[in-house]
């Protein structure tokens, strides 16, 4: 008689552990972005990785901890952001991030996930406390030491608050004309806004 197979329980052997890990992140991230945070829980994770809820606290801890995990695989392109500035002169830098941030955009191997965080982060609180951590230890105190000018912190933020604002505009809420102009005339348009936020007086 065949059938699926059984879920796991306990500890895989020590060759599986990283093959298991993956799967829970995969499946984390496919539930996170199917049914938002507050609908997701460690029990579904662990039912479309086939393995027991255990492994997923054993691996993650809590489903703060899981989502932590699943958004920084699913959010590692937009962190090569700060990579953006150093290549290059600074005065070229609002253009530089404008079009890198854009790009990570409008490729939807990595829209899909970045979607689905941001639509968790707007509608849970705890998802939005996760996010935030995310975003000021690994992009915009990076960026911000790649300034080295007089409040670079606040040039940071205010430059991604500017990316961020019509990221969500274009792709999230879709609002017209935003939503389906060129692309290049928004780089344009945005890459000064940007470029005065990180460089200007």
């Amino acid at each position: 008689m065949t059938g699926a197979p059984a879920r796991r329980r306990g500890r895989p052997p020590r060759t599986e552990s990283a093959d298991t890990r993956d799967r829970i992140l995969a499946a984390a991230r496919e539930e996170f972005s199917e049914r938002g945070y507050e609908k997701t829980s460690v029990r579904g994770i662990a039912k479309a990785a086939g393995v027991d809820s255990a492994l997923v606290h054993h691996y993650f801890g809590t489903k703060e901890q899981v989502f932590a995990a699943a958004i920084e695989v699913a959010f590692a392109p937009a962190l090569n952001a700060p990579d953006a500035l150093a290549d290059g002169p600074l005065e070229g830098v609002g253009e530089r991030l404008a079009r890198f941030v854009f790009g990570v955009w409008e490729n939807p191997t990595t829209r899909t996930p970045l979607l689905a965080i941001v639509r968790s982060a707007v509608n849970n609180e705890t998802a939005a406390a996760v996010f935030r951590r995310l975003i000021a230890s690994q992009l915009l105190r990076r960026i911000a030491a790649q300034l080295d000018l007089p409040d670079a912190e606040l040039r940071a933020e205010l430059a991604a608050a500017q990316l961020v604002g019509c990221a969500m505009l274009r792709y999230v809420i879709k609002v017209e004309p935003l939503a389906s102009a060129d692309l290049e005339q928004i780089i344009a348009r945005v890459a000064p806004v940007v470029q005065g936020h990180l460089t200007g007086a």
